[in-house]
């Protein structure tokens, strides 16, 4: 089963929710063009579901399609974009 991923700009955050429970991809942008993902949480009760993967490529289609450049504070989302380094190279800052 795959969660439900909801964009709140005015929170800056990604928010993914499954079987009732919620997780989140924070970001700023720190300058015009440019976001940086800071803090990713994924509630105990939904780990190892492919939660954070959804929200990390929530994140960075949003960054592609507003052609921002990416930067990943968060450690989550750092390992996430090494590992796919070869998929999001263009975006990142």
């Amino acid at each position: 089963m795959k969660p439900t991923i909801r964009h709140s700009k005015d929170d800056q955050t990604f928010y993914a929710t499954l079987d009732g429970y919620e997780s989140e991809l924070a970001y700023s942008q720190p300058t015009h063009g440019q976001i940086d993902f800071v803090h990713t949480y994924v509630d105990e009760n939904l780990r190892g579901q492919g939660v954070g993967e959804a929200l990390a490529q929530a994140g960075l289609a949003y960054a592609r399609e507003h052609q921002l450049r990416v930067h990943t504070s968060c450690e989550f989302m750092a390992a996430y974009v090494k590992r796919h380094h070869a998929e999001y190279e263009d975006i990142l800052a």
